[in-house]
C-alpha cells in the first residue's frame, strides 16, 4: 500500500506559488487566512475531480477575483501582537501547562539550550576579559614598546632591545615624551629578616629594575610615597599592597628591608595599589634601576650592544603628533653605528600598547584570531541548540495540530497563536538561561585554570554581562521560536482537525535534514581535529628525542654557588642510594630555560657564520647522563673553564661539511671571540627545542659560571626516599634558600601547553557539539516515528521483520551522516593541515584518522536513535493503525 503522507510535498499537487504569493501580498491580513484556506480546499477537490491543470487555472482565476477593493489591504496588521496584560498572562499560563504536559520535550530543549548558552556565556566572559587588558593607562594610543627582529638565515622576534638602547634613544631624539627601561629578573629569592626570624620567599614573577618614567607611562598608582622619591636612590624598592602584607604582615612596610637573591639589600620606600587582573604586568616588586649594576653588571652596562636578553624591555610614550613610522625611520642608524659587522642583523620596531596582549610573535597571551574563533564557536553552539529546538518543536507539531485547529475554529488568529508559542519558547529560554548561569558559575574555576585567566561572572558588577544575558535570552527566544511558531499558527483548521497534515504543513524533512547535516558536519570536523591533535601530542611526547629523558630530576643550582660548591653537592648526591648519575649543567638538552643563542665563528674565519648556534654549558657527565651519542671525537674532559667544545651534526651540515670527522680539531669562537677553543667531539642530533622548531646547531662546553641545574637520574623504584634525601642534602648545604625540583619529562611537556589547552577545548566543544547534534537527530527520529506510525503498522501486518523496520530509520540518518562526512572531511583536512604546519616534526593525515571519525559518529548516532527506533518497531500494529 502506498503511503502518500510521507512523500515529498513537492511531488504532490499544489497551487501555483506565484498566485499564493500574490494573494498574500494584496489581501487584508484579517481576511487572508479564511480566504486562502477556502481556495486551497477547492483546489485540492478540483485537482482530484477535474485534473491538475484545470484546478490551477481555476485557482488563478479565483485569486484574481479576490483582488477587489473589499479584500485589498486597508489597514495595518493589528492582530499579531498581544493586546493586554490578561492575554499575556493567558499565553504564559497555557505555555506552562503545555511544557508540563510534554516533560521529555521540555527537558531535552532546556538541556540543549542551557548547554549551548553555557558555552556562549563562558566564551563571552573570556573574550571580554582579554579585550579589557591594559585599557586603563593614560594616552594608550601613544604608548609603545621597542621590539627587535633578528635577521640571520631565519628571522626571530623578541620583545626586548639591547641594554643601552633606551638611554641612547632618550639622549639622541626628542620623539619620546617619556622613555623608560625595565629589567626583570624572574624566580628570585627574597629574604626578610625580622629580629631573629628569617623568612624566605620564592617569587616566580620576579623583581623589576625600573626607571622612574615607567610609572608616568603606565597607570600603576602609589598608595604611599611618591615615584620620584621612592625609586630615585639606589637600593630602594616599592611593593604592591599584597606583596607588602606577604613580606611584613600587618606592620608598616615603609623603611623595612629585604634581601634579593642573597646579594643585594633594598629598603621599601613606597606601596603600590595592587595590580588589576587585566594587565600583562605581573611583577609586584619594583626596585631602582640604578641598583642593577650591583645585581647584574652586564645588564647594567651601557656598552653591551652585542646581545639581547628577553628580560630587558624599553617603553616610550611618543609626543603628540609623532607617528611610529617617523620614529622607525631613524632606528636603523643604531645598527650601523653599534653593530656594523654583526651577521645577526637587528631591525628595531615599535609595538603599540593595544598589541601587547595579542601578538604571538612578541609573547602575547592570546591572538585576536583565536578570540574570533572562540566567539564563532560559542555562536555556533548557541545556533545549534536553537536548531535542535526547531527540530523538536516541529516534530511535536503533529501532536498539537488538533489543538491548533480547535483554537482557530473558536476564533484564535494566527498572530495570537504565534505569540502563544513564543511565550512557551520564552519560558524554556528563561529556564535555560538560569541553568546556564548556574553551570557557568561552577565552570569558571576550570576555565580560569585552563586559560590561566581570572574571569568572574557577576552581572551586578559587570554591565556588559548584565546586558548580554537578557539580550541572549531575547535573541534565542525569537530565533528558536519564530519558525515553529509560524508553522503552528499557519495550520489550516479543517486540515488540522481531520489530522491530514502533510510534511509541507510542518516544515518537511528537507529543512531538518539540512540542519542535521550541518550539525554533524561540524561535529565531525571537531572529532577529526581532536584525533589529529591527540596523535600529534602523543607523537611529540613519546617520540625518540635523541636523548633519554626518563627518570631525570632537575634541581636548581643555588644562588651564589661556585665551582667548588657545585662539585661538593654533586658528590653528595652521587652517594645517595637510588641516585644513578649526576650532571651539573646549564639546562636539559631540550629546554626553553637559560637559552643562549649566538653567532659562531668557525676555523678562524674573519666573519661570523650567518646562522645562530645554541650554546649549552655542561660537565663531562652530561653525555652519559642523557645518553647522547658521540659520532666523532671524544667527550669533554672535566674542567672549570670553557676551553674545548662538542658540537652536533647539524652544525657540520650548516657549514656544508660532508663528514663529522672534518670538525674535529677545528677552532670555534663564540661571543665576539671572548670564548674560543677546539672542537673535540661531535654528537648525534637531538631535539633541543619543541617539535615546532627544527633542530638547531648546538655546541657544549664546560662553564661553571653558567650552570643553572643539577640533572639527577634516579631509580624510580625508590622514588620517595630518594627525593627526600635529595631535598635534605640540598637544603643542608643551602639553608638560606628555597628547594625546588621538577621532572624533566614535565619540563618537556610544558613545550606543548598551548596544544594541550587546544586539545582540552576541542574535546569539550566536540562533546558538546555531538550531544547537541544527537538531540537534533533525536528530534528527526521523533518526527519520523510520528509520521510513519501508519506505515510501520501496515508493514508489520504484511510481515516485515524488526530489522526491516529499523532500517527505515537507519537509512535516513546514515545518509545524513555520510553527507555530513563528505562536507566535513575536506574542511577538516584543510584546517588540520594548516595547523600541523606549525610543527616541523609532525604526524601524517592518514585515512585511518577519517575512518575513526566516521565510525565513531555512526556509533554515537546508533545509540541516539536506537531507543526511539526500537520503540516504534515494537509498537502493536493494530494500535498503530487505529492511531490514525
Amino acid at each position: 500500500m502506498k503511503n502518500t503522507e510521507t512523500q515529498d510535498p513537492n511531488a504532490g499537487p499544489h497551487p501555483p506559488r506565484w498566485a499564493d504569493w500574490l494573494l498574500e501580498r494584496f489581501v487584508a491580513p484579517h481576511l487572508l487566512e479564511d480566504v486562502q484556506g477556502d481556495l486551497h480546499e477547492v483546489f485540492y477537490k478540483q485537482a482530484e475531480d477535474a485534473g491538475l491543470d484545470n484546478a490551477r487555472r481555476a485557482f488563478v482565476w479565483a485569486v484574481l477575483n479576490y483582488l477587489n477593493p473589499f479584500f485589498l489591504k486597508r489597514k495595518p496588521e493589528v492582530y499579531s501582537q498581544p493586546t493586554n496584560t490578561t492575554m499575556i498572562r493567558n499565553y504564559f499560563k497555557i505555555a506552562f501547562r503545555n511544557l508540563v504536559r510534554n516533560k521529555t520535550y521540555t527537558a531535552i530543549n532546556v538541556s540543549g539550550l542551557a548547554l549551548g548558552m553555557t558555552c556562549g556565556i563562558l566564551i563571552f566572559a573570556l573574550v571580554n576579559y582579554h579585550l579589557s587588558f591594559d585599557n586603563f593607562h593614560p594616552h594608550p594610543d601613544r604608548v609603545y614598546r621597542f621590539v627587535t627582529e633578528q635577521h640571520r638565515t631565519t628571522t626571530s622576534y623578541t620583545a626586548s632591545v639591547p641594554n643601552p638602547f633606551g638611554k641612547v634613544f632618550r639622549d639622541d631624539f626628542t620623539y619620546g615624551e617619556k622613555v623608560a627601561r625595565i629589567a626583570t629578573a624572574d624566580g628570585v629569592l627574597v629574604t626578610v629578616t625580622d629580629g631573629r626570624e628569617i623568612r624566605k620567599f620564592k617569587e616566580n614573577e620576579g623583581v623589576a629594575f625600573t626607571e622612574l618614567d615607567f610609572f608616568d607611562i603606565f597607570n600603576y598608582p602609589l598608595l604611599q610615597g611618591t615615584i620620584k622619591s621612592a625609586l630615585s636612590e639606589p637600593n630602594t624598592a616599592i611593593l604592591t599592597e599584597r606583596m607588602a602584607k606577604k613580606f611584613f604582615g600587618d606592620s608598616d612596610p615603609i623603611n623595612k628591608t629585604f634581601r634579593l637573591d642573597n646579594k643585594v639589600d633594598f629598603k621599601v620606600t613606597g606601596i603600590l595599589k595592587d595590580l588589576p587582573i587585566n594587565t600583562d604586568r605581573k611583577t609586584e616588586i619594583y626596585v631602582s634601576y640604578n641598583t642593577l649594576k650591583q645585581y647584574d653588571e652586564w645588564m647594567a652596562s651601557d656598552d653591551s650592544w652585542g646581545g639581547i636578553r628577553s628580560s630587558m624591555q624599553c617603553f616610550v610614550r611618543l609626543r603628540p603628533g609623532v607617528s611610529p613610522a617617523e620614529v622607525e625611520k631613524v632606528l636603523p642608524a643604531y645598527v650601523k653605528k653599534y653593530r656594523p659587522t654583526n651577521k645577526n642583523v637587528h631591525h628595531y620596531k615599535l609595538q603599540p600598547l593595544a598589541d601587547f596582549h595579542f601578538s604571538a610573535q612578541y609573547g602575547g597571551v592570546i591572538t585576536k584570531t583565536n578570540l574570533w574563533v572562540l566567539g564563532c564557536i560559542g555562536l555556533f553552539l548557541i545556533i545549534t541548540a536553537c536548531v535542535n529546538f526547531i527540530n523538536l518543536a516541529t516534530a511535536l507539531a503533529l501532536k498539537r495540530s488538533k489543538e491548533v485547529g480547535v483554537r482557530k475554529v473558536l476564533g484564535s488568529l494566527r498572530g495570537q497563536l504565534f505569540w502563544q508559542f513564543i511565550a512557551e519558547t520564552g519560558l524554556i529560554t528563561i529556564l535555560a538561561v538560569l541553568i546556564a548561569g548556574l553551570i557557568s558559575w561552577f565552570a569558571v574555576p576550570f576555565v580560569n585554570d585552563w586559560f590561566k585567566a581570572q574571569i568572574t561572572l557577576n552581572p551586578f558588577a559587570d554591565w556588559k554581562l548584565a546586558v548580554f544575558l537578557p539580550l541572549l535570552a531575547l535573541v534565542v527566544t525569537f530565533f528558536a521560536g519564530s519558525y515553529p511558531g509560524l508553522i503552528l499558527a499557519g495550520f489550516q483548521p479543517v486540515t488540522a482537525l481531520k489530522g491530514k497534515l502533510s510534511q509541507q504543513n510542518i516544515g518537511g524533512f528537507n529543512t531538518r535534514r539540512t540542519l542535521i547535516v550541518g550539525q554533524f558536519a561540524i561535529s565531525q570536523v571537531l572529532i577529526i581535529g581532536m584525533i589529529v591533535i591527540t596523535d600529534q601530542m602523543r607523537y611529540s611526547i613519546q617520540s625518540d628525542l635523541g636523548f633519554n629523558k626518563e627518570a631525570v630530576v632537575m634541581l636548581p643550582v643555588a644562588t651564589g654557588s661556585n665551582a667548588l660548591t657545585m662539585k661538593t653537592l654533586k658528590n653528595q648526591f652521587s652517594q645517595i642510594p637510588g641516585v644513578k648519575t649526576v650532571s651539573v649543567c646549564q639546562a636539559a638538552p631540550a629546554s626553553n630555560q637559560n637559552v643562549w643563542n649566538t653567532s659562531p665563528k668557525y676555523d678562524n674565519r674573519s666573519e661570523d657564520e650567518a646562522f645562530s648556534m645554541s650554546v649549552k654549558s655542561a660537565d663531562d657527565q652530561y653525555l652519559p647522563m642523557f645518553e647522547l651519542k658521540l659520532v666523532a671525537g671524544r667527550n669533554l674532559f672535566p674542567s672549570d673553564t670553557a676551553k674545548e667544545f662538542i658540537v652536533n651534526e647539524t652544525f657540520g651540515k650548516k657549514l656544508g661539511l660532508k663528514s663529522s670527522d672534518e670538525l674535529i680539531g677545528k677552532m670555534l669562537s663564540l661571543n665576539d671571540g671572548n670564548t674560543k677553543g677546539p672542537i673535540v667531539g661531535v654528537i648525534g642530533d637531538f631535539h633541543d627545542r619543541s617539535f615546532h622548531e627544527d633542530i638547531n646547531a648546538v655546541c657544549m662546553m664546560s662553564a661553571p659560571d653558567m650552570y643553572g641545574s643539577y640533572a639527577v637520574k634516579i631509580d624510580l623504584r625508590t622514588l620517595k626516599p630518594t627525593l627526600a634525601a635529595l631535598e635534605k642534602t640540598w637544603s643542608t648545604l643551602h639553608p638560606d634558600q628555597i628547594y625546588e625540583y621538577e621532572f624533566l619529562d614535565d619540563q618537556i611537556a610544558n613545550f606543548y601547553q598551548t596544544e594541550d589547552l587546544m586539545l582540552k577545548l576541542i574535546q569539550s566543544f566536540a562533546a558538546i557539539a555531538i550531544f547537541i547534534g544527537c538531540l537534533g537527530l533525536y528530534g528527526l527520529v521523533s518526527f519520523m516515528a510520528a509520521q510513519k506510525t501508519k506505515e510501520i503498522g501496515i508493514r508489520k501486518v504484511l510481515g516485515s521483520s524488526m530489522g526491516q523496520i529499523l532500517w527505515i530509520f537507519a537509512k535516513e540518518f546514515s545518509r545524513l551522516i555520510l553527507i555530513a562526512f563528505v562536507v566535513a572531511a575536506p574542511v577538516a583536512y584543510y584546517a588540520m593541515t594548516a595547523w600541523l604546519k606549525n610543527f616541523i616534526f609532525r604526524v601524517d593525515l592518514g585515512v585511518g584518522i577519517f575512518a575513526s571519525a566516521i565510525v565513531g559518529t555512526f556509533l554515537i548516532a546508533f545509540i541516539t536513535v536506537g531507543f526511539k527506533s526500537i520503540k516504534a518497531a515494537l509498537m502493536n500494529p493494530v494500535k498503530a493503525l487505529r492511531s490514525e
